[in-house]
């Protein structure tokens, strides 16, 4: 069988138990060394084989897990994050499928998740925002005009951008179309990984606060008032009745 496995956003604590179990199994690993720190290697058997992707091309990858498979071996095909999150496994996937090739795919703790977890903070607050809108900015991957990021800003809902701190400047630029230059940011860079380092301040500030830090890859910039607001949730209040308990 082959497995595109979610390897969370870094720390090796937060690896499902499904996905450890099957890094425990594998015969062949194929990870993003840029992306997929050591330790979450560590777990896998001393004798397995692990391919570092970063430098193959999309035919390679498929070769190379194609050849275990057809050996009877346990393939895990490693991804960042959750695979379902610009996780590019779309295009195996297809591929896997003209050769009839059986496969599954385990979700991963997202590091967008993870960013809300550092800064101690819910995407969805009560009183406030109840959307979460994840993005990204429209570089050498296009994004359809109606989901620009000056668009989506009208929202004024919870925001989390990946891939695009590199072009900073232009994302200040674009939110500040929809939100004011007052609203909350935080910059989350390897977020869960020994190195994290999280970045605070407002949208007027973004772009040089990320550029006097030297923050150019691997970090989500997160926007919203959900960073400073704290609701109150009626869910526990005394006096709020539902199916499973009785109003004071």
């Amino acid at each position: 069988m082959i497995y595109f496995v979610g390897a969370g956003p870094g720390d090796p604590e937060l690896l499902t138990v499904k996905a450890q179990r099957l890094l425990q199994q594998a015969d062949l690993v194929l990870y993003t060394g840029s992306l997929v720190p050591r330790p979450v290697l560590d777990c896998c058997r001393p004798d397995a084989v692990k391919a570092d992707s970063a430098g193959m091309v999309l035919q390679q990858i498929v070769d190379l897990m194609v050849h275990h498979y057809r050996q009877g071996k346990l393939v895990v095909r490693l991804h960042t994050g959750d695979p379902a999150l610009y996780g590019a496994i779309g295009e195996q996937m297809a591929a896997l499928d003209q050769l009839g090739i059986s496969y599954r795919v385990v979700p991963g703790v997202s590091s967008f998740l993870a960013a809300a977890a550092a800064v101690q903070r819910e995407y969805t607050v009560p009183g406030g925002s109840q959307t979460v809108i994840i993005t990204r900015l429209a570089g050498r991957t296009p994004v359809p005009p109606e989901q620009s990021l000056a668009s989506l800003a009208r929202h004024k809902a919870s925001l989390a951008i990946f891939l695009s701190v590199g072009l900073i400047q232009q994302v200040q630029q674009e939110l500040l179309q929809g939100y004011e230059a007052t609203t909350p940011v935080a910059v989350v860079e390897r977020v869960t990984w020994p190195q994290e380092r999280i970045i605070r301040g407002n949208l007027g500030q973004l772009a040089r606060l990320v550029e006097e830090a030297g923050i150019t890859r691997t970090a989500l910039i997160l926007v919203g008032e959900f960073l400073a607001a704290r609701g109150s949730s009626l869910l526990y209040d005394a006096g709020f009745a539902h199916g499973y308990r009785a109003g004071e």
